[in-house]
């Protein structure tokens, strides 16, 4: 009689009648089907069930859940990065000869996507102002497919006119796409505002550890949704399953962290304001805010935990601020559980060139912070410390 027993062989899972109060990683890239019909009824959508993980996994499924919870939307896909969702998003919908307008303020990558990559395949692409609904309504031509805007622009934190910019794009019939990371669901519902499709970096806040690198994207229109699953899973764009599960743990504190770190934003952006050697200081609820009434109307009290400031000099004072701040994270990132600085001539927006980037008001002096969860008189303590050092042409760079 042969003998069955092999360490080759998988065991199956055992049965409990009790559940895990943690989510189980799921790490399997290949599931097993009981027969061809079987994965005929998967494939056709008969039988809910996973087949082979760049087409979807649990872990992927769960954390996706949990933000359409948060945006009130359906059907998230969660994918490897946030400009993995931009891109499954501009290259999944769009085809050679039509036209996406974008706010002149994206995200460096995702300006870089529209200048180099889309027109390279046939897809034409411009810029506006979006905090001009105006002048932003009049750039949208025929062949428009679609808009991408962020509610509140990186890093100068300008308030887009969604609701005028919905409107009209309601009325000319092309897709409104909103990258909402930095508001997140807690500060702006895109959905409530007239958005067709909503794009989150979870890297940053929701995740909110810097140890994951992940991206959302939501449709409202299901043949949106499949056409974006679609360009995803044939490119590659799968998440991690552990990336997943990081994510999904971090959100059980998304609220707690984001409403703490909104709160010492706040105390900061007003303390950096009445520091020598501050030029400007941007907070989108702060009265000298240039889109102040709108961030009410768009936010309510809900100035975010993003705050951007300008100080005197030029490279040579941005190198001391960041030497006289060594507890702070220099880092072209945002959303951590601590606070992180960053400098966008020097990294997100290096790609624009000095005369790009002067045009959008970033000089070498200019700097965002990202604010996390230390004591607020902790960060402007650091704060004033360094700026001040910042201004002392003494002090070794």
């Amino acid at each position: 009689m042969t003998d069955k027993t092999t360490l080759v062989r998988r065991m199956a899972w055992p049965d409990s009648a009790s559940r895990p109060v943690g989510t189980p990683i799921q790490p399997s890239v290949v599931y097993a089907s009981r027969d061809p019909d079987m994965l005929d009824a998967q494939y056709e959508g008969r039988l809910d069930g996973y087949t082979y993980a760049r087409e979807g996994h649990p872990n992927a499924t769960v954390l996706a859940r949990k933000i359409d919870q948060m945006e009130g939307a359906e059907g998230g896909l969660v994918l490897g990065s946030g400009m993995a969702a931009v891109a499954a998003v501009l290259m999944g919908i769009c085809k050679a000869g039509d036209h996406v307008l974008g706010g002149d303020q994206l995200y460096g990558r995702s300006l870089r996507l529209m200048r180099d990559d889309l027109p390279r395949l046939g897809v034409a692409t411009s810029l506006a102002d979006p905090t001009d609904a105006a002048a932003f309504s009049a750039a949208i031509r025929s062949e428009t497919r679609m808009i991408l805007l962020e509610v509140v622009s990186n890093p100068t934190l300008r308030l887009a006119d969604i609701d005028a910019i919905a409107a009209a794009a309601r009325e000319k019939g092309v897709l409104l796409v909103i990258d909402n990371t930095f508001t997140t669901p807690r500060g702006f519902q895109p959905f409530a505002h007239g958005a067709d499709i909503v794009i989150h970096s979870v890297t940053k806040l929701l995740a909110g550890h810097s140890d994951a690198t992940l991206g959302y994207v939501a449709a409202r229109d299901p043949a949106l949704r499949k056409a974006i699953y679609d360009f995803a899973t044939t490119t590659g764009m799968t998440p991690s399953p552990f990336d997943c599960w990081l994510a999904e743990r971090g959100l059980y504190s998304f609220d707690l962290r984001y409403d703490r770190a909104e709160a010492s934003a706040k105390v900061l952006a007003d303390h950096l304001a009445g520091l020598p050697g501050v030029k400007r200081v941007l907070y989108p609820t702060r009265p000298d805010h240039p889109d102040h009434n709108r961030a009410t109307a768009l936010l309510g009290t809900r100035g975010g935990h993003m705050v951007s400031f300008e100080i005197e000099g030029g490279r040579a004072a941005a190198n001391r601020l960041t030497h006289a701040a060594p507890d702070i994270a220099f880092a072209p990132t945002l959303g951590d559980i601590g606070t992180t600085l960053s400098h966008p001539a020097s990294s997100s927006h290096r790609g624009l060139g000095v005369e790009g980037r002067a045009a959008l008001g970033i000089t070498e002096g200019f700097f965002r912070v990202s604010v996390g969860m230390e004591p607020p008189e902790m960060l402007c303590a650091e704060f004033e410390t360094a700026i001040a050092q910042s201004q002392n042409a003494d002090q070794e760079t």
